[in-house]
């Protein structure tokens, strides 16, 4: 206790549960009773792991392709606020296969957007099929792009994602290919 400070108690009648952990607050001749309340006074019903997380508690990484800034920080947003890691982003297709090639065996998940400058995202896919066999490829395309997206699904991409970009689908989809 505080130098100076002055001990009170109170005895409550009712449920001395409700009061645990509560500290009394002197305001000038008044008492007043602040109760500190925890994180485990109030249980979650809802509580479940985050989706990207894998099986030994670790991060799922994720590399983002995409020549738009705004879509990769959505996408960017979307994954961190369920718990996997953005280990890398690029702006182009010749971009994302380098850095593929680079963090390489360490990207769990590629996204990569099809119509980029430079390489698009269907010969990026190639690149990367070529390099390894195993790897998972999400496409993410614009509507009316399905010619598109079926050569990907041929080529080996695990999942696709339509623009505008929906949080529910993201999830799922990218969730899916791990």
């Amino acid at each position: 206790m505080a130098a100076g400070a002055e001990r009170v108690e109170f005895k409550i009648a009712g449920n001395e549960e409700l009061y645990k952990g509560a500290k009394v607050v002197k305001a000038s001749d008044d008492y007043d009773l602040a109760i500190i309340k925890t994180k485990q006074d109030f249980p979650s019903i809802n509580e479940r792991p985050p989706e990207g997380l894998k099986e030994d508690g670790s991060k799922v990484r994720v590399l983002v392709v995409d020549d738009s800034m705004f879509v990769a920080k959505q996408i960017g947003q979307i994954l961190s606020s369920e718990g996997y890691e953005i280990i890398a982003t690029a702006v182009d297709g010749k971009e994302g296969v380098d850095k593929y090639k680079d963090l390489y065996p360490n990207v769990d998940v590629v996204t990569m957007d099809i119509t980029m400058p430079r390489m698009d995202g269907i010969t990026a896919l190639e690149h990367i099929m070529a390099f390894d066999k195993n790897a998972r490829v999400v496409m993410i395309s614009a509507l009316g792009k399905e010619e598109l997206v079926k050569k990907s699904l041929l080529l080996g991409a695990k999942n696709y994602i339509v623009k505008p970009l929906d949080r529910k689908k993201v999830l799922e989809r990218i969730g899916s290919a791990v």
